[in-house]
């Protein structure tokens, strides 16, 4: 099982990035996908969720209307769209996949927002 993040990086107030996550060795379509983050000191998060199916997201109530989560189950990848960025979005971004008892989860990437 991998599960692969890719496309953070330094980023100015206000910029953009989108994150990847390329999962391999499951069965993609059929788990649930998240966006974690962790920032320096602080408790790992929830960010975002996606359905197997895809369909009704969640959100963190500090990134609605800036974030959005999607996946294409035939890339078996998930991405987050991430808009408006802001100095306390600054952290590790880690990718998720849950079905039951079973959750997976990518080695992290940084995402730095500053000037």
């Amino acid at each position: 099982v991998q599960l692969v993040e890719s496309g953070g990086g330094l980023v100015q107030p206000g910029g953009s990035l989108r994150l990847s996550c390329a999962a391999s060795g499951f069965t993609f379509s059929g788990y649930a996908m998240s966006w974690y983050r962790q920032a320096p000191g602080k408790e790992r998060e929830l960010v975002a969720r996606i359905p197997s199916a895809g369909g009704s997201t969640n959100y963190a109530d500090s990134v609605k209307g800036r974030f959005t989560i999607s996946r294409d189950n035939a890339k078996n990848t998930v991405y987050l769209q991430m808009n408006s960025l802001k100095p306390e979005d600054t952290a590790v971004y880690y990718c998720d996949a849950h079905w039951l008892l079973y959750n997976y989860w990518g080695q992290g990437t940084r995402v730095t927002v500053s000037s």
